[in-house]
């Protein structure tokens, strides 16, 4: 695997060898020896699937009082995705990092813990997986506005999202007054 730094500190693209032939291909897709030697040290105890169809906005999420870690990646289909810093005193807080992740590409983007996740169908749809290093608690749902000016993401969608009430509902970062000590 190659580990590849993002100008966000802690936030990472990660671009597995793939072996392919006419057969197919294989690919690791974690290896906790690899992870550590480049410095990331998680235990992953949750994996999560959801499928969407074009133009399907999932996000800004956070989890307030145990933030998640999360190794995100693309089974089938397209997405961006992407991740806004919420560490306090961080130099980049506020700042967001995206990348496109896809089947062809195979890219996984490791977001730490104290970030703000989410990401928008590209494709006519798209399966995404992801493993988290804390449990879902679903009393402890956080949010930050997709459209936030102040955090200005470029979502390479044109068009209308499409949300779920919930998403549609969350505050600006400024109104959210949203900051993890870690």
């Amino acid at each position: 695997m190659t580990f590849l730094k993002t100008e966000i500190e802690g936030v990472y693209i990660i671009e597995p060898k793939v072996f392919g032939d006419n057969r197919g291909y294989f690919m690791e897709t974690y290896n906790e020896n690899e992870f550590r030697a480049n410095g990331l040290d998680y235990t992953f105890v949750q994996d999560n699937q959801s499928r969407s169809k074009k133009g399907v906005l999932r996000g800004l999420h956070f989890q307030k009082t145990y933030p998640q870690a999360k190794l995100v990646r693309v089974l089938e289909g397209e997405v961006l995705d992407v991740a806004v810093d919420l560490r306090k005193g961080s130099a980049t807080y506020g700042k967001w990092v995206g990348v496109v992740l896809s089947e062809e590409n195979k890219r996984m983007f490791m977001i730490p813990r104290g970030f703000a996740h989410g990401f928008v169908v590209l494709s006519d749809t798209a399966t995404f997986a992801y493993k988290c290093d804390q449990f879902y608690h679903p009393e402890d749902e956080g949010g930050i506005a997709w459209n936030d000016p102040d955090i200005a993401i470029d979502w390479q969608y044109e068009g209308q999202p499409l949300l779920s009430e919930k998403d549609q509902k969350h505050p600006t970062l400024k109104e959210s007054k949203t900051e993890f000590v870690l």
